[in-house]
């Protein structure tokens, strides 16, 4: 009896110690547990955070539409009047796009290529490509409002040769400068 009693309080501090050790066994993962909860949680909200900047990178582009119309096709070569061919071009490919918004914004940019104006356009009061480029975009939202385009929605801007969109060191290039983009923005705007 003394013997089993030795040996049962032998297995009772053995298992007290092996509670110990498998209470410390414990311990360790759910503190591993705890800060890798942590890091979860900090990667969790960077990738909330991301998501968010996503869906509202989403609603902009969703918000806005643009439509692009070579400048070549819009306007004689050196001119700032459209055409006939420019004007059905934005008469049937843009205005029934644009018909019957009151609450977004259209906004008409123009681009030239960087070939400085000739003498004929700096007689007409066009000093530079920045003024052509104006003049362009003016002409076009002016014809947008000769559609029943809401005038107060439509606006113009021109930027000349600032922002190409390919080389100028080539005739593809400068033709690919020479452009009008119409840009809609905000509630009622194609596609949102």
């Amino acid at each position: 009896m003394v013997k089993n009693r030795a040996v049962r309080g032998l297995s009772n501090r053995r298992l007290a110690m092996n509670r110990k050790a498998v209470g410390a066994a414990i311990a360790v993962p759910f503190s591993v547990l705890l800060l890798s909860a942590c890091v979860s949680q900090q990667q969790y909200d960077a990738v909330v955070a991301e998501n968010n900047q996503l869906k509202a990178q989403l609603a902009q582009s969703q918000a806005e539409q643009k439509f692009v119309e070579a400048g070549d096709v819009l306007f004689p070569s050196g001119g700032f009047q459209m055409g006939p061919a420019g004007q059905a071009e934005i008469a049937n490919n843009v205005v029934p796009r644009l018909r019957g918004l009151q609450n977004a914004k259209v906004v008409v940019y123009g681009y030239t290529d960087n070939t400085p104006v000739g003498p004929e356009l700096q007689r007409q009061g066009i000093p530079d490509n920045l003024v052509l480029s104006t003049r362009r975009a003016a002409t076009v939202a002016t014809f947008l409002v000769s559609q029943g385009i809401n005038p107060n929605i439509v606006s113009a801007k021109g930027f000349g040769d600032t922002h190409p969109v390919a080389s100028n060191d080539t005739p593809q290039g400068r033709a690919a400068n020479r452009r009008i983009e119409i840009t809609v923005q905000g509630p009622g705007a194609p596609g949102a």
